[in-house]
C-alpha cells in the first residue's frame, strides 16, 4: 500500500503509513489494524520511532499470523510529542480507518488521554513506552494495559538494587519540574527503605539547562557515594559528560540513570558512562531468546538496535495477537474489551521478556534487571554496553497490587 502523508488541521505533520503486512488478497472487513502511535521526528526517535515498528512487523511475522487466518494491518502516526494532535490523530485511526489496537504511545500525557479515547469505543491501548504508573494507578482503564516499565519499577531498582550491592549513600541531581520531583521522590524512598540515606539535592531548571557544572560540584561537595540523576534524554547525556569532564567517577562516586536506554550509552559514549547504573527489562546480549530478538529486529533497522521499548511493543503485539487468535478476528474488532481480559488470562511468554502475565491493573510484570556501564576495555564492539548487577524477580519489581490504588483491583 502507497505511504500517505497527511496534515492535521492543527498545524502538526503527521506522518502517516499503512504497511502491508500479511495476507492482503483477504476482505479489509477480516483485518486486525495495529496503529503505532510514536516519535518519529522528535528527541526520542531512536528510542521509539521506526524501530517500535519493526518491532511490530516482526511480532506479526514469529507468529505466523497468516498461517493463523488473520491478516493484519501496520499503521504508524508521529505523535509530536503533542496530546492535542496525537489524540485528533488516534480519533481518526480509530473512527474513519478501522484501527483496533494502538501502541508504542510514549509519551504518559498522550496515553492518558488516549485511554480514554479507547475506553469510549472499545479498543485497545497496550503502552509499551509511556512510563507513568499512574497508568496501572489512579487513572488506571479497563481498555490500556501498560506493557514495559513504569516510574516506581525504575525507582525501586536503581534505588533499592543500587543500595543493597553497596551504594548506600545518595544525592541527587533533579530536574526542577513534577517529573524530575517525582523520580528523585520515589528513588529516595526506596534508597531509605533498602537502609541507605539520601544526603541532598540540586534542582536545575527545566528546560533549558545546558551546563551543570555547579550542580555536579554540589554533588561532588557532599561525598555521596551514588549521584543519582532524576532527569532524562538530552539533560542525562549532557550531564553525564560533564561529570567525566569534572572526574567525578575517577574520585570514587557513581553515576545513577533513573531513566536510560542503550541509545542514550551510545550517545555519550563508554569513556564518559563507563561505570554508571542504571534499570532496564531488556537488552539485547541479556540471554539467547534477546540475541534472537534482536538480530532479527536489527535486520529491519541496521543503524538502531532495539531497546526495552521497541522490546516491550513487540511483546505486547504478539501477545495482543495471540487474544485475537483465540477470540476470532470479528469478535475482537467488535470488543476491545474481550481481547484485553483474555490477555490478562491468558500467560505472556515471548522472546523479550520470556514468561510472565498480565495483571488485573493492567500491569504487565516481568523481572527487571540493574545494569553497570562497561569500560571502553572491556567493550567487544558497538552496542556491548552493560554488564548484570542484579536481577529483580518480577513479582518485586513493580508496584504490588494493592498500593496502586486502581479501581479495578478488587479489595
Amino acid at each position: 500500500m502507497t505511504s500517505i502523508t497527511r496534515r492535521t488541521a492543527m498545524g502538526g505533520a503527521l506522518g502517516v503509513a499503512a504497511l502491508p503486512v500479511a495476507g492482503r488478497a483477504q476482505s479489509r472487513d477480516n483485518t486486525i489494524r495495529i496503529g503505532v502511535l510514536a516519535d518519529f521526528s522528535g528527541p526520542y526517535r531512536d528510542t521509539s520511532g521506526p524501530t517500535s515498528v519493526a518491532a511490530v512487523q516482526q511480532a506479526i511475522e514469529d507468529l505466523g499470523v497468516a498461517q493463523r487466518g488473520i491478516n493484519v494491518e501496520v499503521i504508524q502516526g508521529d505523535h509530536l510529542n503533542r496530546p492535542d494532535a496525537a489524540l485528533a490523530l488516534a480519533r481518526r485511526w480509530i473512527d474513519t480507518q478501522g484501527v483496533d489496537m494502538i501502541c508504542e504511545v510514549n509519551n504518559s500525557a498522550i496515553a492518558l488521554a488516549v485511554a480514554n479515547l479507547v475506553r469510549e469505543r472499545d479498543k485497545v491501548q497496550l503502552a509499551s513506552g509511556a512510563a507513568s504508573s499512574a497508568l496501572t494507578g489512579p487513572q488506571c482503564s479497563t481498555h490500556t494495559l501498560q506493557w514495559t516499565y513504569d516510574t516506581w519499577m525504575f525507582a525501586n531498582v536503581v534505588g533499592g538494587a543500587t543500595v543493597r550491592s553497596g551504594g548506600d549513600s545518595w544525592y541527587f541531581i533533579t530536574a526542577d519540574y513534577a517529573f524530575g520531583h517525582q523520580l528523585e521522590r520515589d528513588a529516595g524512598q526506596f534508597v531509605t527503605r533498602a537502609g541507605g540515606r539520601v544526603m541532598g539535592s540540586a534542582r536545575y531548571p527545566f528546560p533549558g539547562t545546558t551546563d551543570f557544572s555547579s550542580f555536579l560540584l554540589q554533588a561532588q561537595a557532599s561525598r555521596a557515594k551514588v549521584v543519582g540523576l532524576a532527569m532524562a534524554a538530552g539533560d542525562m547525556q549532557n550531564c553525564v559528560k560533564q561529570a567525566h569532564e569534572f572526574g567525578l567517577t575517577r574520585r570514587g562516586q557513581q553515576l545513577a540513570g533513573m531513566i536510560m536506554f542503550v541509545q542514550d550509552i551510545r550517545t555519550i559514549g563508554l569513556e564518559s558512562a563507563q561505570g554508571m547504573v542504571m534499570s532496564e527489562v531488556f537488552y539485547h546480549d541479556l540471554n539467547d531468546r534477546t540475541r534472537g530478538l534482536a538480530q532479527r529486529i536489527l535486520r529491519r533497522t541496521p543503524d538502531n538496535m532495539p531497546s526495552q521499548e521497541h522490546a516491550g511493543t513487540y511483546s505486547c503485539a504478539i501477545h495482543y495477537l495471540k487474544a485475537v487468535a483465540e477470540v476470532g478476528v470479528a469478535r475482537a474488532k467488535a470488543s476491545g474489551i474481550e481481547v484485553i481480559n483474555v490477555m490478562k488470562r491468558m500467560p505472556t511468554d515471548d522472546d523479550a521478556f520470556g514468561p510472565g502475565r498480565v495483571r488485573e491493573d493492567g500491569r504487565k510484570i516481568h523481572p527487571a534487571y540493574l545494569f553497570e556501564v562497561k569500560s571502553p576495555a572491556e567493550s567487544r564492539g558497538m552496542w556491548d554496553f552493560y554488564k548484570l548487577r542484579a536481577t529483580v524477580p518480577a513479582e518485586e519489581a513493580f508496584r504490588p497490587l494493592a498500593d496502586g490504588g486502581c479501581p479495578l483491583v478488587r479489595g
